[in-house]
């Protein structure tokens, strides 16, 4: 997982989160949207589990990528 997280570059894990994470950007972003869903308990469809998933990723990647960085640097 250590290896796969550092054959990533920044460039494209900013990219994914600013694009696959964010998109549709209108009315507002979908992980955003699907974040509320789950506070609220509204999250109960297999394809709104499966969509904040996919919205997801990118973002888990960048912080997990980022928190190994600090560890490192440290």
């Amino acid at each position: 997982m250590f290896h796969f997280l550092n054959q990533l570059s920044w460039s494209v894990l900013i990219v994914a989160c600013l694009t696959l994470g964010l998109a549709p950007f209108v009315p507002k972003p979908h992980l955003i949207e699907k974040l509320q869903m789950l506070f609220h308990g509204e999250l109960k469809r297999p394809i709104d589990w499966f969509d904040m998933f996919m919205h997801g990723v990118p973002w888990v990647l960048l912080i997990l990528k980022a928190a190994l960085s600090l560890k490192k640097a440290s």
